[in-house]
């Protein structure tokens, strides 16, 4: 049996099947009690002697939606793999909620507890409907086969609906996801996610290579994730940061260097310096 579930696995992983749809491994109860969903304490992450992350400190607060923003290399993406359990820090402790020690855990039954992860570039079964892809996205404890055969229950298709609404692929549910446009990819994937209701989003410059239209519209749907989910959007279009910021992080090699409302930071000499310019 055993092996088995491997082979099913290894099938899933290859046609790109997130890691979060594996069945958790482990559950344990969220507790915001204080308010806040995610902690990252002292996270210091080196790679060949170069500090990705230095003494890091982010807290991010249940239901709020956080902006990350920072110039390559400042350690945005690195920050998102600690979170996710693909990178492990040399020091520093990250907890999900007051008790569930993330470190402790693997990329899977980190997903499966409830962090969502989207990558800047949209990952989506193009040969298959839009449905098909939320139906696959679906927290379902199922073998492949019948996951993809499985007639969905009443509920079920009620939240496949509300995440259309969502997401406003109302009209395109039957349309086959390569067909859709590169925002409608974005707002797909993020629909997917949606699915395994997420405590925590993590959201990778989602309108990147967006028209106008779309960013407006990405900026519509993410805003309205929270106080329902806590969102971090780390984003380089300063436009669209601002439509949507309520607090803003800036990162620079590897620290915060500065945090507060998107004025504040805007204003904020050393951001200045060393982010937005002197022409800003």
């Amino acid at each position: 049996m055993n092996a088995w579930l491997e082979r099913t696995r290894e099938f899933w992983r290859r046609d790109q099947v997130f890691d979060f749809m594996l069945p958790p491994l482990q559950s344990r109860e969220l507790d915001v009690s204080h308010g806040v969903v995610l902690y990252l304490e002292n996270i210091t992450v080196s790679f060949d002697g170069f500090k990705a992350l230095n003494n890091l400190n982010l807290y991010v607060n249940n239901g709020e939606l956080r902006c990350i923003i920072g110039a390559n290399g400042a350690g945005k993406t690195t920050m998102m793999d600690v979170i996710t359990g693909k990178t492990r820090p040399d020091t520093g402790a990250v907890f999900f909620g007051q008790k569930i020690d993330l470190t402790k855990y693997n990329e899977s039954e980190i997903a499966a507890a409830g962090v969502g992860r989207k990558f800047q570039k949209p990952t989506v079964f193009e040969n298959h409907t839009v449905l098909e892809n939320l139906e696959l996205a679906m927290q379902m404890n199922k073998s492949t086969f019948v996951s993809l055969t499985a007639r969905l229950s009443g509920e079920q298709r009620d939240r496949i609906d509300e995440v259309l609404s969502i997401i406003g692929l109302t009209e395109q549910v039957y349309l086959r996801a390569g067909l859709l446009s590169h925002g409608q990819k974005q707002w797909l994937e993020i629909g997917m996610l949606l699915m395994q209701s997420p405590y925590l989003l993590l959201v990778d410059e989602p309108v990147a290579g967006m028209t106008q239209q779309e960013i407006e519209r990405t900026a519509e749907l993410l805003t309205s994730l929270a106080p329902r989910h806590s969102v971090v959007v780390v984003e380089h279009d300063m436009a669209f940061v601002r439509s949507i910021a309520r607090t803003v992080t800036v990162l620079h090699e590897g620290s915060v260097l500065a945090e507060g409302k998107m004025d504040e930071v805007q204003a904020n000499p050393k951001v200045i310096e060393v982010y937005l310019g002197e022409g800003y």
